[in-house]
């Protein structure tokens, strides 16, 4: 089991409601039988808040579960109360994004479509710097804990147990000029170098690709567990959204296979960006 917090969290609020399926029992009648609110009951399977281990003994007990389930899942509780270095960073970072860096720790892949900027692991510092400086009431050291996070989520990708990475870059992302065109310049070289790396595949989605299934930019979270299912993540100025139902998951998937198809191959893409930076160098 990842070493992330949140990763665990989750485990352990899907094992939770997996048993109480299993036993044909809702949420009120579990909290009727343990003296508890319903409410209780449904922030626990959905990974709301804190689990004492005494609660999940307290479950699997009246679920019945074997021992050594219910010590694994113990243990669960118990380690998903640590903190990950991102939670030093918590004035840098919104709650509603904590969550998906504590489960991008947690990924064996991660599929991504940006279709305005480029994605957050293969950005330069320079460039984080100009998209946080974007917002009027940063500052400056809010910008520099902003683009901290941003530089040691990216250590993900070289780490020994590193994730695959499959982005796909709108041609937009690429043509639009963030800070300067030195900056973009040296962004574009960030891609290049970071292509190189076995377990990252970068594509560009040209203009002339025609229509296409989306709207707006998202990531797929996959995780090395069966037990653990896909997550699709989209983010918003102010919130984000994470889609778990599998039906929705499948949907996003088929999305991202249909853009991968259109999207120029990673050869073609890196001759497409290296011709780019020529064109921005002049």
């Amino acid at each position: 089991m990842s070493g992330s917090p949140t990763a665990r969290r989750r485990r352990l609020a899907i094992e939770l409601k997996r048993l109480r399926d299993e036993s044909s029992l809702t949420c009120s009648q579990v909290g009727k039988e343990l003296d508890w609110s319903s409410s209780k009951v449904s922030r626990m399977e959905t990974g709301q808040g804190r689990v004492q281990p005494s609660d999940v003994d307290a479950l699997c007990r009246l679920y019945g579960t074997a021992d050594e389930l219910r010590e694994l899942l113990k243990s669960l509780a118990k380690e998903s109360k640590t903190k990950g270095w991102w939670h030093a960073h918590s004035s840098a970072i919104p709650a509603w994004f904590s969550v998906y860096v504590g489960l991008e720790q947690a990924v064996s892949d991660l599929r991504t479509y940006q279709a305005e900027f480029i994605p957050g692991l293969l950005q330069t510092s320079e460039y984080a710097a100009e998209l946080s400086r974007a917002w009027v009431d940063h500052t400056p050291d809010d910008i520099q804990r902003m683009v901290d996070v941003r530089m040691r989520r990216q250590e993900l990708l070289t780490s020994e147990s590193a994730p695959d990475l499959w982005a796909v870059v709108h041609e937009s992302a690429l043509l639009h000029t963030v800070g300067s065109r030195e900056v973009m310049a040296r962004q574009l070289e960030r891609m290049l170098e970071i292509q190189k790396l076995k377990n990252v595949t970068v594509q560009v989605l040209p203009f002339n690709a025609g229509a296409y299934p989306t709207t707006g930019s998202f990531t797929i979270l996959g995780f090395p567990e069966q037990e653990d299912p896909d997550v699709v993540y989209r983010e918003g100025l102010t919130d984000s959204v994470y889609l778990e139902e599998p039906k929705d998951v499948a949907l996003y998937t088929k999305a991202f296979d249909h853009l991968r198809a259109l999207a120029l191959s990673p050869q073609r893409s890196a001759l497409f960006i290296t011709r780019l930076l020529e064109e921005n160098s002049r």
